[in-house]
């Protein structure tokens, strides 16, 4: 078919009512009689109606488009016309019609279970829900790179391969390196830590990885961390940067993605005005004391589980962020808040930003110890050998200077943007305990 293509999504304007385009793409759907036949045909923009009479294509060409299975791919000529009926609220009255490819039979078809889709998730990514949140995740990743370059920082790349762990040895991935063992990266952070004292003020987009074995809607063994990481900044600084990007992030969404929203039935509403609040920053203490009116009783000094986040959030619209937890639960490298003396026992400069609705963390940072001598401490307390992070100690050697930073789950994220039942659909291909293909 000769001439250029038009996508779905600009061909349903007014401006293109009357004009001769061509279109390409995949069949979504399709039904006829023996004298006319409707066409759904999608790309990566959108559906479109698509309608002939046997009269339109001639006696050969309507018989053949009229047995093309759905997913065969084919080429459209014809003009377009409003109409309300159709999806988009125009269609195209095909004047011609190029047959691409003919498919096989498509193995997926309704009320199939969510692990049958997952097993056929090459297939799957076609549908109109995870094509909406792949656009959705596209421009999700594209704000964390706009947000941060906007502010003056300097992108940074981590190793994925790492010979020490950042969040406990228990959920480290071991690989065979050669002649030696090492590790999956859990989080860039140590190596970023090394970088501020160079460019000050730095951030990524990159895999994680956290051989946890649960099997909720909430984990994944393989999810992508988007971190940022600053000298010269306490942990209460880093909250509001982080309440800051995740509203931006918002903000681009609804402006680039409405129609992907809509597909998947979120309120555009509710989104635009949690961008228009402030959100509450709480302590650990005081989230104990919402809990314990509502019944719940944590004691003082264990992390917050996901029940227990759960029930915190019903006193939310918004996300909220949790500060000061006590410093025994924490990771090593986070250092006591010396200034709180109301709490139980010691607590350390950190944070945890939760979603609202069950969708948990979303953020989770700290201050970073600056003592050599409180460092090694505290690895030894949590097992690990301190001449392991000999390299990590040498920051704390050679000048200095207050640090902090976060790490903000972009699959989490997307899930509570795009009200996903399961963060399995908020990545292309999941990998879980239990799943490690397609």
């Amino acid at each position: 078919m000769v001439g250029s293509y038009t996508s779905i999504r600009d061909a349903q304007v007014e401006a293109m009512i009357g004009v001769d385009l061509n279109l390409r793409g995949w069949i979504y759907r399709t039904r006829g009689s023996n004298r006319m036949l409707f066409i759904v045909l999608r790309d990566s923009t959108g559906i479109i109606q698509c309608v002939a009479s046997r009269e339109d294509l001639g006696d050969s060409k309507f018989e053949e488009a009229s047995a093309l299975p759905i997913e065969s791919s084919v080429q459209l000529r014809g003009k377009v016309s409003p109409d309300g009926r159709a999806p988009g609220g125009f269609e195209l009255q095909m004047s011609a019609l190029e047959v691409v490819h003919r498919a096989d039979p498509f193995p997926i078809t309704k009320d199939q279970s969510e692990e049958y889709l997952r097993d056929m998730r090459h297939l799957w990514l076609r549908s109109r829900k995870l094509t909406s949140i792949m656009r959705i995740r596209s421009t999700v990743t594209g704000a964390i790179h706009d947000f941060f370059r906007g502010k003056g920082y300097h992108e940074f790349t981590p190793p994925i391969f790492t010979p020490n762990a950042c969040e406990g040895g228990s959920t480290l991935f071991e690989v065979n390196y050669y002649d030696s063992t090492i590790y999956l990266t859990q989080s860039w952070q140590l190596y970023a830590e090394a970088a501020i004292f160079s460019l000050e003020r730095i951030y990524d987009v990159s895999p994680t990885f956290r051989a946890e074995r649960s099997k909720t809607s909430r984990h994944l063994s393989e999810f992508w961390m988007a971190e940022m990481e600053a000298a010269w900044m306490g942990y209460l600084d880093v909250v509001m940067v982080a309440e800051e990007e995740i509203k931006f992030i918002i903000k681009e969404v609804l402006s680039n993605n409405g129609d992907d929203l809509d597909v998947l039935e979120v309120d555009r509403d509710h989104l635009e005005r949690i961008t228009e609040v402030d959100w509450p920053v709480i302590t650990y203490t005081e989230a104990l004391r919402l809990l314990k009116e509502d019944g719940i009783e944590v004691e003082w000094g264990k992390d917050l589980r996901t029940t227990e986040e759960e029930a915190l959030m019903l006193h939310f619209e918004t996300p909220v962020t949790v500060i000061q937890y006590p410093k025994e639960a924490m990771a090593f490298y986070k250092p006591v808040d010396e200034s709180v003396k109301d709490a139980p026992g010691l607590v350390a400069k950190c944070f945890d930003m939760i979603a609202p609705a069950g969708y948990g963390e979303l953020v989770g940072g700290s201050e970073r110890d600056t003592d050599v001598g409180s460092l090694i401490k505290s690895l030894e307390e949590e097992g690990e050998d301190p001449k392991n992070y000999d390299w990590y100690l040498d920051l704390r050697r050679y000048g200095s200077v207050p640090h902090s930073g976060y790490g903000l789950g972009v699959e989490r994220l997307l899930a509570w943007i795009c009200g996903l039942d399961n963060i399995k659909d908020a990545i292309p291909f999941p990998r879980t305990l239990k799943r490690t293909n397609p």
